[in-house]
């Protein structure tokens, strides 16, 4: 059997993890050389490539001085740790990626701290050292010190560092060495990452990481033989989650070369392997021997903290753009939906229109619902809401650390804006370059919606990141959006003579020429409370004359909500309404009479 490694590429978001796989597979011989190869091959999924976000895990096999590497590529936003928890379970070591000049960031402490309780072998590769600001040695430290604030062992500790600049092809064991090409990187991988345990001989035992589909073959399980040979033909036994155990055959298995699968007759303990055969498998599964079944324990995935209701749409406006607008529909995509993805959950609710979807975070909720909208589908998203928990007989919510480089002219204004929020600041750093990081823990409800205003606050230069630390006790109210909504309260076209006169009166979120009904959601006030507004109003045609007459009207370009900021503008009264075509927001109640009744009670209260 050839010698074998299998490793796990983890960082923080935008540290280099896919461009570093890219080069790996060219230095590797992974593409011919005519052949033409788009950037970031690993990000295959439409939203990655316009996003420029790792999302889904996936799998990649490269050969070096006879040696098959299988490399897992995960994503680096908190909110799809689900993924990198799996993919670690199919591995022995671990490439940390930190960037020569952000060092280690929010979601490198999690990916690591993962790595580290798997004693999974690490290898630290200082990226991007040809950047101008690069602080290589005080990255390196900043390493050690997150090593030993995770309480690594002393063998976890003596970890090589290789520094690289992966998008040009370079590595090196020191940082002023002459660099040729990824050759130490590969070397130390070897050298570090310890060969697959198991033994060929013993019962068979995989557990099952992933899944994928093919229109041929059916459902796909990816995953790594721990124990004994698995065979094309075999007739295997599936362990489920809950004990209960079903038998099927396998029709056809397939190894990982470079970013392609091929099709072998057996495989080995130790190799990553996808099955197929399988009418019904979930992730966490065991595939062992018929004869004498033996599970293995399922994965464990950190729950969820985020909570958010899709329904069926219901404006004025439903129907007219999606071709998938049931209620049925949607529970049938959701449940496909949870099938691949084990870090979101679905819980019913008192009505057979509703869903409720608990998940990792706004972005991991937001990738559903677009990837939902590209497929066709029509529904409505109620606004964020955290998962809480009673600890002790104390009731709890999720906390995070978030972490904020922004210009030090800043820090006052952010200072405030957390201390609104119930966070507490728990470090401030100044590295001398006109830029503060600053580390607060603030309660996940503080979070939603503050992406934007931060932005906001600093002219787009801030840069946030955030990631689940732990449950504590509720913190009581936090106020969000001081701001209240400008509502149409007529259906009809808008109009530039109305906008321009409602300009003043708040930021609009449409133009003129578009369609509204009423209880729509058409801009945010300038004051505290909703305003509602006619949107529609023509301009009156009379036979006076006037010499300001015939000025034409010039509008103020509009706010132009993507998902992400809708979700996080709308309020507790408030929905989102997403087509394939349009994201709008509206009221839930629609008619402004009704809404009035409702909120009158609320007020006297």
């Amino acid at each position: 059997m050839n010698q074998l490694r299998n490793i796990a590429i983890i960082a923080h978001v935008d540290h280099g993890k896919t461009t570093l796989v890219d080069t790996l597979l060219r230095q590797a011989g992974g593409f011919r050389e005519n052949q033409e190869i788009a950037e970031r091959v690993m990000d295959s999924n439409d939203l990655e490539r316009e996003r420029g976000i790792t999302i889904l895990a996936k799998n990649a096999a490269v050969r070096y001085k006879g040696t098959k590497i299988n490399i897992c590529d995960t994503p680096g936003h908190a909110d799809f740790g689900g993924e990198v928890e799996r993919a670690l379970s199919m591995v022995d070591g671990v490439l940390l990626l930190v960037d020569a000049s952000e060092g280690p960031l929010p979601q490198t402490r999690y990916v690591l701290r993962k790595a580290l309780e798997k004693k999974l072998a690490p290898i630290v590769v200082i990226n991007k050292i040809d950047r101008k600001d690069a602080r290589i040695q005080e990255v390196l430290n900043a390493v050690y010190d997150l090593f030993i604030d995770l309480d690594a062992t002393e063998a976890q500790l003596d970890f090589p560092v290789i520094y690289a600049n992966a998008r040009a092809g370079l590595a090196g064991l020191t940082p002023d060495e002459e660099m040729k090409d990824l050759g130490p990187l590969f070397d130390a991988i070897i050298k570090t990452v310890p060969e697959p345990g198991g033994d060929p001989t013993k019962v068979l035992q995989m557990l099952i990481a992933n899944l994928d589909y093919s229109d041929y073959l059916g459902r796909l399980a990816i995953g790594r033989v721990f124990e004994g040979t698995v065979k094309t033909g075999e007739n295997v036994a599936l362990v489920r989650r809950d004990g209960t155990i079903a038998t099927a055959k396998i029709t056809k298995l397939f190894t990982f070369e470079e970013i392609h699968r091929l099709e072998c007759e057996e495989a080995h303990a130790g190799d990553i392997v996808a099955l197929a055969g399988f009418s019904e498998v979930n992730i966490g599964e065991t595939v062992t021997s018929a004869v004498d079944p033996q599970g293995l324990p399922p994965l464990h995935i950190d729950e969820p903290t985020l909570s958010m209701v899709f329904s069926i749409n219901t404006s004025p406006m439903a129907g007219r753009e999606g071709k998938y607008v049931t209620s049925r529909h949607i529970k049938d995509r959701l449940d496909k939906e949870l099938l691949t993805n084990v870090a979101l959950k679905m819980e019913p609710t008192e009505s057979a229109d509703s869903f409720k979807v608990i998940g990792r975070g706004e972005l991991q909720v937001a990738i559903l619902i677009e990837n939902m909208r590209r497929e066709g589908f029509e529904l409505a998203v109620s606004n964020p809401d955290v998962v809480t928990r009673m600890v002790d007989g104390v009731r709890c919510e999720p906390f995070e650390l978030v972490s904020i480089d922004i210009p030090e002219t800043f820090t006052g204004v952010m200072m405030e804006k957390m201390a609104l929020r119930r966070g507490e600041m728990v470090k401030m750093v100044n590295h001398g370059s006109g830029r503060v990081l600053l580390d607060f823990m603030v309660p996940t409800r503080g979070l939603i919606g503050i992406r934007t205003e931060v932005l906001t606050d600093t002219r787009g230069t801030a840069v946030m990141n955030r990631l689940f630390d732990s449950f504590r006790p509720w913190v009581g109210d936090i106020s969000r959006r001081t701001k209240g909504s400008l509502v149409a309260d007529r259906v009809g076209d808008t109009t530039t003579f109305a906008l321009f006169h409602l300009e003043e009166r708040g930021e609009l979120f449409l133009g003129a020429g578009e369609k509204v009904y009423e209880g729509m959601v058409v801009g945010e006030n300038a004051r505290a409370g909703d305003m509602d507004v006619n949107v529609t109003k023509a301009k009156k045609l009379t036979n006076m004359r006037a010499s300001s007459a015939d000025d034409a009207l010039r509008l103020t370009p509009h706010r132009q909500l993507t998902l992400e900021q809708a979700l996080e503008f709308i309020s507790t009264d408030e929905l989102v309404e997403v087509t394939p075509q349009s994201i709008r927001l509206r009221k839930r109640i629609l008619p402004s009479e009704d809404r009035y009744k409702k909120m009158r009670p609320l007020e006297a209260s």
